[in-house]
């Protein structure tokens, strides 16, 4: 079946990855290898190739090639890596991290989403990725430190418990705002707290403590 889609992911990758200055040689080689259409339901799987979101179920949607990418490539992350993904949703995000980082932990609060998606990365033989399902906004402290974290949903305030987790040097990459408008930000740890840099206008869906 990829055979049949290989040619889109090509395309993808070169209209709008590398044309809106993806250059991160880990990042785009990921890109061209995950099959995004296998994480997709069958309702959408046809156009698991555009760069745009999709919805997944439960409330919930796939984001956008380009923003994948743009936030694996911020992270700066390599195969010395461990990484944490706030938000496993599809399991795809994870998967892309996954060839870039040595290793990759995600945590879902939904349960059928987190399920699924372990599924889909025991097909692809993506082993060095651990689903855990639970409350993504304390992050994952059992595992810790991370040389950086990705969070998948707009965030109000920043979690401290992000920070914490980090390795100094580490890096968040996380959106910021409301439905009015969020700011993708990178966060990086000091010794004396941490610094902030701005990437990109964006739109995610809200980060939701377990209750």
């Amino acid at each position: 079946m990829d055979q049949d889609f290989s040619q889109q992911r090509q395309k993808m990758v070169r209209d709008h990855i590398m044309r809106r200055g993806i250059s991160d040689e880990g990042v785009l080689a990921a890109m061209l290898e995950v099959q995004r259409h296998v994480f997709l339901p069958d309702a959408v799987v046809n156009f698991a190739y555009q760069d745009t979101s999709l919805p997944i179920g439960d409330g919930q949607t796939i984001s956008q090639p380009y923003i994948v990418a743009l936030m694996a490539q911020s992270a700066q992350i390599d195969k010395s890596s461990k990484v944490l993904e706030i938000g496993t949703g599809s399991g795809y995000g994870a998967a892309i991290l996954s060839r870039i980082a040595g290793e990759v932990h995600t945590i879902e609060r939904i349960p059928t989403l987190a399920v699924s998606a372990a599924a889909h990365l025991q097909y692809l033989g993506y082993h060095n990725i651990h689903v855990h399902t639970g409350d993504g906004t304390l992050g994952l402290p059992a595992h810790q430190p991370y040389d950086a974290i990705i969070v998948t949903a707009a965030a109000g305030e920043i979690p401290a418990s992000y920070l914490s987790q980090l390795k100094e040097g580490g890096r968040v990459i996380i959106p910021v705002g409301d439905a009015l408008g969020q700011q993708l930000m990178r966060l990086r740890k000091t010794g004396s707290g941490y610094s902030k840099e701005f990437i990109e206008l964006v739109r995610f869906v809200p980060l939701i403590p377990n209750t």
